[in-house]
């Protein structure tokens, strides 16, 4: 098995186990969030760095901006598409690794959303670091959601079991303090089938990653709670926005 298993940890069985966790309710409050922290105004550009199946571009085209997608996954594109057909909004969805950003001077804002960073080793989230200053124009925001490193090692379980529709999900955890990585075995039963992937997420506390956006290139980092309140050590999420 590879280190890190793309199609396995994000397709159907990711989508069915968080639907609750990505609802309608949750996703038109992150979307407000993200609208409030980086002021965002209509007709501004804006990237949504792994965009997943779309259900914040959407709202962020139905609210009046311009939005692009990039993601690695296939399916979720497609039924980011679907989405948005239904919405009657357009995003120009695009398949592709974050690693390599086609853009410069491109956007606004660049979003990066439900700790979709971390997965590609340091030097992989140094290249994303780098692709998204020289993505955004002068003035640009970029915003970053992600795991609260203190909350998360306080509460962080070896082992969960969720239940959804009969069917089963057991992620198994380990943290290295060597690495600051969280490596996760996860079995699915759906179906009667049972599907094993492994990967991996690298935490960053708010320190560390403030230092990786400085030195990427970026002028000013403030952090944020989740929906935006000030960050303790009681935050679940941290929220970091970042200016050129």
């Amino acid at each position: 098995m590879t280190e890190f298993d793309l199609a396995g940890t994000f397709g159907e069985d990711y989508l069915h186990f968080l639907a609750e966790r990505l609802n309608d309710e949750h996703s038109e409050s992150e979307t407000d969030v993200i609208a409030r922290l980086t002021g965002l105004e209509p007709g501004e550009r804006v990237l949504d760095l792994a965009c997943g199946h779309g259900r914040i571009a959407n709202r962020l085209a139905a609210r009046g901006a311009t939005v692009t997608g990039l993601d690695a996954t296939p399916m979720f594109l497609d039924l980011a598409r679907a989405d948005a057909a239904g919405r009657g909004v357009e995003v120009d969805y695009r398949l592709g690794d974050m690693r390599e950003l086609p853009w410069t001077g491109e956007f606004d804002v660049v979003i990066n959303w439900f700790t979709a960073f971390g997965y590609l080793g340091d030097d992989g989230d140094r290249e994303v670091l780098a692709g998204v200053v020289r993505a955004l124009r002068p003035g640009g925001r970029f915003l970053i959601e992600i795991n609260n490193y203190p909350w998360l090692l306080r509460n962080l379980l070896t082992s969960i079991i969720d239940e959804r529709d009969g069917d089963l999900l057991v992620d198994r955890n380990a943290f290295d303090p060597l690495t600051n990585r969280i490596t996760t075995h996860r079995t699915t039963i759906r179906d009667g089938r049972r599907r094993d992937t492994r990967f991996f997420v690298r935490l960053y506390p708010y320190t560390e990653l403030r230092t990786l956006l400085l030195g990427a290139g970026f002028a000013e980092v403030t952090a944020f709670g989740r929906d935006g309140d000030p960050l303790t050590l009681d935050s679940r999420r941290l929220i970091v926005v970042a200016s050129t």
